[in-house]
C-alpha cells in the first residue's frame, strides 16, 4: 500500500523490529461480500481491547515465513474489540490474497502486525473520495470521520460491475446522495474530466484503486494545489516515461546509533543487506508500497524508487524505503 501525502504529513521514523504491536488474534467471522472479496473479522483471544487505529491505516497479516501481506482497516475505529478487513482475491497476485481465501477459516489463529498509517485523513472543510474495485477499503472509516468531523464529502466509487463491489449495498443505504455508485458496465469509466478538470477551493481528493485510476486522477490534478490529493497504492506504481535510469552501484551504509557499517553489493537490496547483518527492520511486501520499512536517512543522497513518496518528500533525502531503494553516492548514513 503506497501513498502520496502533502509535506508536512507524514513522521519519518527509523522502523526497528520491536517497535510495532505483534498480535495472534482469532479470525472470528468470515464473511463474502462479493464472489472475489472475503472480509474477516479479527478479535483478541482474551476479549481484551486492540490498539487504537485512524482511517487508512493498514496492517499487515503474517500468513507464513515468507508470505507477509498489509491490508487496510475497514471496521470503525472506535470499535476496539474487533478489527476488520476485506481481501480481493487477485489470481495473478504473490499469492497472500489466495491464502487467505483458501486457508484462512473462521476460528483460525493468525498473526498481525501493525496498525499503522501512511494514508491518513487530513483535516479539510471538503473532501472527494475517489475509490475503484477493492480501494474501497480504506475509504469507508474515512466517510464515517469526515461525517463525523461536519465536512462537506463526496464518494465516487467504480468497479467492473456491481456483484465486484465491496459494499455496494451498506453506502448506498448509509450515505444517500453523498455517494455515486458508477459500475462501468453501466455507466462507463469514471469522468474524471468533470470531477477534476476544474480545482476546488478547500478540497483534498483520496484516491485507491487500480494504477489505471490512480494514474489518471494524478494526471487531472496537476493544476490541483500541492498536496490536494492523496493516494494508496496496492502495487509499485510504473516508472515515469521519462525516468532516468538507474544502475545497482555497490554503497556503504552507516549504522548512526552503534557506527557499524554495512556493505551493499550490486544486486543486493539495502534491506536485504541490514538483514544479513542482523540488523533488525521490520518488512512487508519487499516492493516500496507497504511503507513498512520507512527507515530515516541522516546524511546522503537516496535513489528513490518506492511508490510511497511525493517528488518534494524524496526531495528531502530524509527518509529511504530500504527494500527498494538506494544510494545515489557512496555512503548513506541511517538513523538505526
Amino acid at each position: 500500500m503506497t501513498t502520496t501525502s502533502p509535506p508536512g504529513t507524514r513522521a519519518t521514523t527509523a522502523t526497528p523490529l520491536a517497535s510495532e504491536a505483534d498480535l495472534t488474534l482469532t479470525v472470528s467471522a468470515k464473511e463474502h461480500l462479493t464472489d472475489n472479496v472475503v472480509r474477516l473479522t479479527l478479535t483478541h483471544p482474551s476479549g481484551a481491547d486492540l490498539p487504537a487505529w485512524s482511517p487508512g491505516a493498514h496492517v499487515d497479516l503474517v500468513l507464513g515465513p515468507d508470505l507477509v501481506r498489509p491490508y487496510s482497516l475497514c471496521s470503525d475505529p472506535a470499535d476496539a474489540a474487533r478489527w476488520q478487513l476485506a481481501v480481493a482475491r487477485e489470481p495473478d497476485g504473490r499469492g497472500g490474497s489466495r491464502f487467505v481465501h483458501e486457508h484462512v477459516a473462521e476460528g483460525a489463529e493468525i498473526r498481525v502486525r501493525g496498525p499503522r498509517n501512511n494514508f491518513p485523513l487530513v483535516p479539510s472543510p471538503r473532501y472527494l473520495f475517489l475509490a475503484g474495485g477493492i480501494g474501497i477499503t480504506p475509504i469507508l472509516p474515512m466517510l464515517a470521520e469526515a461525517q463525523h468531523r461536519g465536512a462537506d464529502w463526496q464518494l465516487v466509487y467504480g468497479g467492473r460491475d456491481r456483484s465486484t463491489m465491496a459494499c455496494y449495498e451498506e453506502l448506498r443505504e448509509g450515505y444517500g446522495e453523498r455517494v455515486s455508485l458508477r459500475p462501468q458496465d453501466e455507466h462507463g469509466l469514471l469522468d474524471l474530466e468533470r470531477l477534476l478538470g476544474a480545482p476546488q477551493p478547500d478540497t483534498l481528493i483520496y484516491c485507491c484503486g487500480p494504477e489505471g485510476l490512480l494514474q489518471a486522477v494524478q494526471e487531472h490534478c496537476a493544476d490541483w494545489p500541492a498536496g490536494a490529493l492523496h493516494v494508496e497504492r496496492f502495487a509499485p506504481k510504473s516508472p515515469a516515461p521519462n525516468a532516468p535510469n538507474t544502475r545497482d552501484e555497490p554503497f556503504v551504509i552507516e549504522l548512526a546509533r552503534s557506527g557499524r557499517t554495512v556493505e551493499v553489493s550490486a544486486g543486493q537490496s539495502a534491506l536485504e543487506a541490514l538483514e544479513a547483518a542482523g540488523v533488525p527492520i521490520l518488512s512487508s511486501c519487499r516492493e516500496g508500497t507497504c511503507g513498512t520499512c520507512e527507515t530515516g536517512v541522516l546524511s546522503g543522497t537516496v535513489d528513490h524508487r518506492d511508490s510511497l513518496l511525493a517528488p518534494e518528500e524524496q526531495a528531502a533525502h530524509d527518509a529511504m524505503f530500504p527494500c527498494v531503494s538506494r544510494a545515489a553516492c557512496p555512503r548513506l548514513v541511517l538513523d538505526l
